[in-house]
């Protein structure tokens, strides 16, 4: 798996790239926290939920169907919450959805693992791309706080810092000209 925090890197960059109006402490919560909610399916293992069962790790909860139902019911909740109209609704539903679906794809470009189960429930089979340059993230804080984690923050930010970074350069360059151009918009 990718790391949390390069989830949640990707999450708050989407974010802030894509972000609606209103954008407070609940929507930088569900940014951060939407593409890392996939992995907590790690708690299956000690409960005897075997690695490659449709609710173990990298099974169901990194579907694209995973991805569409959590997006969908984070905007409902939090048109619910702070009283968001329905076009403000669609635009977090459609970025929360992104959020949470861009966690199986991160992830099947690691070294390990049995696979992405990203059609999933439709589908049984589990996927990587053909192009697998990022280092398998260990499970537990434990095994991460060794050089083998070490290599792998390393790998993601090598691979995952630039790409990262452009799109806040690009975003911060977008929104100086339209303050130019359009100062009463902003």
């Amino acid at each position: 798996m990718t790391t949390v925090m390069t989830h949640a890197a990707l999450g708050l960059t989407l974010g802030q790239a894509l972000r609606p109006a209103r954008c407070g402490p609940r929507y930088w919560l569900a940014c951060a926290l939407l593409p890392v909610l996939p992995d907590a399916d790690v708690i299956g293992l000690p409960l005897g939920i075997a690695y490659g069962d449709l609710l173990g790790h990298r099974g169901l909860s990194h579907s694209l169907a995973f991805a569409a139902v959590l997006g969908l019911a984070t905007a409902l909740s939090m048109r619910w919450r702070e009283g968001r109209g329905w076009p403000e609704t669609r635009h977090l539903a459609m970025l929360f959805i992104l959020l949470v679906a861009s966690h199986g794809p991160m992830d099947m470009l690691t070294n390990g693992g049995l696979g992405i189960a990203l059609l999933s429930p439709f589908d049984a089979g589990r996927y990587f791309w053909d192009w697998r340059p990022i280092l398998v993230s260990p499970i537990g804080l434990k095994n991460f706080l060794t050089p083998w984690g070490w290599a792998v923050i390393k790998t993601e930010l090598f691979w995952f810092g630039p790409p990262i970074a452009l799109l806040l350069a690009a975003t911060a360059i977008r929104r100086r000209i339209a303050r130019k151009t359009c100062p009463a918009s902003q």
